[in-house]
């Protein structure tokens, strides 16, 4: 995947962490910067995926569903009560 360099303003507490983090795990403050903002950006996607299932489950349908119904039957005659 192709990159582009963009400029990230950091204190200097921020900056010596990074660099502390970056000679400890042997990754470059690069690779370091963007594996947090994907991991930052990753929560909004699963937020919406989460939104969206849980808007699949509050939709009714509109037109009632003979399969459903006919599965639902015989589940129902199925058991021994």
């Amino acid at each position: 995947m192709a990159r582009r360099q963009t400029l990230v303003q950091l204190t200097d507490e921020l900056l010596a962490l990074l660099d502390e983090r970056a000679a400890r795990t042997g990754r470059s403050r690069s690779e370091l910067i963007r594996t947090a903002v994907e991991r930052e950006l990753a929560e909004d996607r699963e937020a919406a995926i989460d939104a969206a299932i849980v808007e699949g489950y509050r939709q009714t349908p509109s037109e009632p569903d003979s399969w459903a119904k006919a599965s639902a039957k015989r589940s129902i005659v199925a058991e021994p009560w």
